[in-house]
């Protein structure tokens, strides 16, 4: 199945809006074991999108849009499509009362203009909406099939995978490819290349990419095979391998995250949690209540962003913060320390650290954090450097905190 991606509108022509749609879009069909072989991204300009569409349906099985579904003027998407299919747009009434009924559920008088919406190309079949007002428009003509998404992430990301992945996999089921990821963290790309490549030697019909980012990075394997289970069988043969050489650390596979790995196991083990946040100002509370039923094991946390707040909060002694400063081991010790006692909890995690652009020092340089953590056993804190860029040392530093306390849990040196 070849497949194209169109995205449609001024905001990402001009870079007022990045398309992070398209990268999403694409990751999803990768994972399904199919390519996207084309890529356009086009502005708000009818005539553009229908030279647009109509080249991409003649070298394209499916073609995606996303934008341009709104109902206002300039949202042409769908008039571009009844150009190129050469259809009428007719008033469709059930989708009319969806729309009104989700208007009404807000206690929100719908906009005349929102008629719109229920204005749709003649013989389309609808992918439901379950976030907003704008369905997913499916036309097919000669064995070619255009789905109209809209532009909004959280939509789009909701029919492509209530709707178009099922529509997909139909249609590829006789292929037979199975795509595995291994996440790995604490571990840079190179020094996974490193480890790996000696090793193992991936065999025909069998790819491994290495897919970096802030957080980590993960090994994705795809391998094809004649069969379901042939397939299978050469992507958990290199997996196994590759989790038996960077077992340290490897956290999960596919849709694992290390939060939720790291809330697992905590659950498992009936231990809790506690946090003292200061540079990263409540992100790794954030990502650990972002896990359904976070609250067995997550009892509280605290941003102490000053020094009095570190003091008042958490009990931190103010002579330490004197003789070694707010970004130190001692501190960071007594910060998790502190956590850990006022909420009760097994363990207190805390981060403390310098996320610039200024208060840097040639002995504390930008983007030094010191993570503490405090067990029932002991406490004890460990220095990072994790850049210059503010935003990324505090992605960073999250999930150097998450994985510091699984390894902990787990007894992995760190």
């Amino acid at each position: 199945m070849i497949i194209e991606l169109i995205t449609i509108g001024d905001e990402v022509m001009t870079g007022h809006t990045v398309d992070t749609n398209a990268a999403w879009i694409a990751e999803q069909l990768t994972d399904l074991g199919v390519d996207l072989a084309w890529r356009q991204s086009i502005g708000d300009n009818i005539d553009a999108m229908i030279a647009a569409m109509t080249h991409a349906l003649k070298r394209s099985d499916l073609v995606l849009t996303t934008g341009g579904l709104g109902p206002t003027d300039d949202d042409l998407t769908k008039r571009a499509l009844v150009k190129v299919f050469q259809r009428n747009l007719i008033f469709h009434e059930d989708v009319f009362d969806d729309i009104q009924a989700r208007f009404a559920k807000r206690g929100i008088e719908m906009p005349p203009i929102n008629h719109n919406q229920a204005l749709l190309p003649q013989g389309a079949t609808f992918f439901p909406n379950a976030f907003g007002s704008a369905v997913g428009i499916c036309l097919t003509e000669n064995n070619r099939t255009l789905v109209a998404l809209p532009g909004v992430p959280r939509e789009m990301k909701q029919i492509v995978t209530d709707s178009v992945i099922p529509y997909i996999q139909e249609r590829t089921k006789d292929r037979a490819v199975r795509v595995i990821k291994l996440r790995t963290t604490g571990i840079v790309e190179s020094q996974l290349h490193e480890i790996i490549q000696p090793e193992v030697t991936v065999e025909p019909g069998v790819k491994l990419a290495y897919l970096p980012n802030y957080r980590g990075v993960d090994l994705r394997v795809i391998a094809k095979g004649s069969t379901r289970d042939e397939a299978t069988n050469k992507a958990m043969t290199l997996i196994n391998q590759l989790e038996r050489l960077v077992a340290p650390y490897a956290y999960g596979t596919d849709l694992d995250t290390l939060e939720s790995v790291v809330g697992q196991l905590l659950a498992d083990n009936d231990r809790t949690l506690a946090l003292a946040e200061s540079c990263t100002g409540g992100l790794v509370g954030e990502r650990v209540t972002s896990v359904a039923g976070s609250s067995a094991y997550f009892l509280g946390g605290v941003v102490s962003y000053s020094n009095e707040a570190k003091s008042q909060l958490l009990g931190v002694r103010s002579d330490l913060i004197e003789q070694h400063g707010a970004v130190s081991q001692p501190v960071a010790e007594a910060m998790a320390a502190g956590a850990r006692q006022r909420f009760g909890a097994t363990y207190g995690l805390s981060l403390t650290g310098i996320a610039g652009p200024g208060g840097g020092s040639d002995q504390k340089p930008v983007g030094t954090v010191w993570i503490g953590i405090a067990t029932p056993q002991a406490t004890r804190a460990q220095v990072y450097h994790l850049g210059t860029d503010r935003e990324i040392i505090r992605e960073r530093a999250t999930s150097a905190a998450l994985e510091l306390l699984r390894r902990e849990i787990l007894d992995i040196p760190s």
